[in-house]
């Protein structure tokens, strides 16, 4: 759907709530709890603590909705306070997990099944990333879940954190560079998995070459 279209419908829902509207308030849950959700599983991690700080966020919601004034897009708003009771939660709780970090894949392996040594390895970056975005503090998490999980521009992010662009920039360059430390890091601590390697002498016979 266009941004348009979208930024439409959602001045619509505070409209029709606003004009005392019974639905309105269940059809903005029907279409912002999965984002929320989302938010909350890449800050959390997927499981109760996700789903619960979900609810908090969306009761949150209900009870300030009269208080949006509009001067972001209403998704901005909502996953502002949806951040605000992740990192909220993760301070109080000091929390430091995180659900599986989706890695992208390149684009020619989209277009062929991998083989079983390619998925193990696939498998084992998903791992890597996933463990070093929970090392992450909570503030550098959610700069990297909002650009490049959620896709937020960085004038979103910057009305969702309430902090100027500029400083959005900056953080986010600090948080990529943390999170490559931590997976070369971990890439080097990691115990090598590789198959001894095979190869035939003069007489056709198989060595193992360590």
């Amino acid at each position: 759907m266009p941004p348009e279209e979208s930024a439409a419908e959602e001045a619509m829902i505070v409209r029709r709530y606003r004009q005392g509207d019974a639905s309105a308030l269940a059809d903005l849950i029907r279409r912002f709890h999965p984002r929320v959700y989302a938010v909350c599983a890449r800050m959390l991690g997927d499981g109760p603590e996700a789903a619960d700080v979900t609810q908090d966020a969306l009761i949150r919601v209900i009870e300030g909705i009269d208080s949006f004034d509009g001067r972001s897009a209403l998704s901005t708003w909502i996953i502002r306070v949806t951040m605000n009771c992740c990192i909220s939660h993760l301070r109080r709780e000091k929390l430091r997990r995180h659900a599986p970090l989706d890695v992208p894949l390149p684009s020619e392996a989209l277009r062929r099944e991998p083989a079983a040594a390619e998925r193990v390895e696939l498998a084992e970056q998903a791992d890597l990333a996933m463990s070093a975005l929970a090392a992450l503090e909570s503030d550098a998490r959610a700069m990297l879940v909002l650009r490049d999980l959620q896709g937020l521009e960085y004038e979103q992010i910057s009305q969702v954190l309430g902090i100027p662009i500029g400083t959005v920039k900056s953080r986010l360059f600090r948080a990529r560079s943390a999170l490559r430390a931590l997976l070369r890091r971990e890439e080097d601590e990691r115990p090598s998995t590789r198959a001894p390697e095979l190869r035939t002498d003069g007489a056709g016979d198989l060595k193992r070459h360590d």
